[in-house]
């Protein structure tokens, strides 16, 4: 799996990209985001600054129940704004 970190959130984690291999019970965006903010505190902070975690699976927007699986891109990102 190919983890993709953007903006505040890059910043916060300290990489814009990671490949962890999570356990098969990580299969959705949501229990991925608790599986990495366990991971470790820079992760854990990351999330916590932002509560209204956007996430894309294989850049297709997807919600916190979206299914995620190995091989699978998943990028996280603050909200954005358009104008």
């Amino acid at each position: 799996m190919k983890i993709l970190y953007f903006a505040s959130l890059a910043r916060a984690v300290g990489v814009a990209e990671e490949s962890p291999a999570p356990p098969a019970a990580v299969n959705t965006v949501g229990r991925l985001v608790d599986w990495l903010a366990d991971a470790s505190p820079r992760h854990a902070q990351a999330f916590a600054a932002c509560p209204k975690l956007c996430a894309a699976v294989n850049q297709v927007y997807a919600g916190m129940d979206h299914a995620v699986a190995d091989g699978d891109e998943v990028a996280f990102f603050p909200p954005v704004t358009g104008g």
